[in-house]
């Protein structure tokens, strides 16, 4: 296997559009639902902070048409259903200055290395610095798309799929359970708390969206969320841990962690959401998807793929 070592490059911030389309479908209207004349009206009220004046920059300049290619001006008319596709943008985008690695490539997939901070897709401040993109350039490959989702502060083993063809069955490994992801964490440990070589938890309760949304909280209810975790070794106040997430909730072995009493290093999340900064590329989430297996739904080969592992 490669060796998975993150590399740096220069990092800078500068203006950005997508290269790749993002798109929006029309919901459909109802009585009780706001009406809209104009697929202007609907984008208008669905990016609320995104000016209008900027959606119309936006048509004149050709940045905003239907699935097909058709241009959608200010007076195009509302059809509900259909696809309104338009270019992300960003004054500043923050440069990720790590580097991904190819594991492995298939027709049908890529096995991937994703550094820490590089998102999967676009988002807020990231637009063309994401994994999607930079492995459509890399590879040249249009239809890359991710089969999972791994938050963009963790770093680790990913599978993207390849053919549209096959993808549903990768899709579907996750929807029966039938992939193993293992992960890493470097956690503070209380010093009034005493942890025996052969310690395990396993966890489950209800975790829902807080505030701000992309915060999770756990709250009362049937338990939808369940993580096993190992202890692994353990120095002064801080811990190694391997955690298997049997279920997928965004942000999940973070809460669990935290639940624990053992917040993972560098979370700006939680236990406490930290006031927005740029990015501190020298301490990153110590939170690691360190391995994935699963048998290929299409070769019917067994994949056990794993990048180097955390040390205390």
């Amino acid at each position: 296997m490669p060796d998975t070592t993150i590399t740096q490059k220069p990092s800078h911030s500068t203006a950005a559009i997508a290269a790749q389309p993002s798109y929006v479908v029309l919901p459909q209207q109802s009585q009780n639902s706001r009406p809209y004349t104009t697929v202007l009206d609907f984008l208008v009220a669905r990016f609320s902070q995104i000016p209008q004046t900027v959606w119309l920059q936006r048509m004149a300049q050709g940045k905003v048409h239907w699935l097909n290619g058709e241009l959608i001006t200010a007076t195009t008319a509302y059809r509900q259903t259909q696809k309104v596709c338009y270019y992300r943008e960003v004054e500043q985008e923050t440069k990720v200055p790590f580097t991904e690695q190819i594991l492995h490539q298939d027709p049908d997939k890529i096995i991937v290395y994703k550094p820490h901070f590089l998102p999967v897709t676009p988002g807020g401040n990231y637009v063309n610095e994401c994994l999607v993109h930079r492995l459509r350039i890399r590879t040249g490959i249009d239809t890359i798309a991710p089969a999972h989702r791994l938050d963009k502060d963790t770093a680790g083993i990913m599978l993207m799929t390849v053919n549209p063809e096959t993808r549903h069955a990768y899709h579907q490994l996750f929807l029966d359970g039938k992939i193993k992801k293992t992960y890493q964490a470097i956690a503070n440990v209380p010093p009034n708390i005493n942890l025996n070589p052969d310690s395990h938890w396993t966890v489950k309760n209800r975790l829902v969206r807080g505030t701000p949304s992309f915060l999770m909280q756990i709250v009362e209810g049937q338990a939808n969320s369940h993580s096993e975790i190992r202890l692994l070794d353990v120095k002064n106040e801080v811990a190694l841990f391997e955690l298997e997430p049997v279920t997928g909730k965004t942000h999940q072995l973070r809460v669990h962690m935290h639940s624990l009493g053992f917040p993972l290093l560098n979370d700006r999340f939680y236990p406490k959401l930290l006031a927005r900064t740029e990015e501190n590329f020298a301490k990153p989430l110590k939170l690691l998807a360190q391995r994935l297996q699963f048998v290929d739904p299409i070769t019917q080969q067994v994949n056990d793929w794993q990048c180097d592992e955390f040390k205390l």
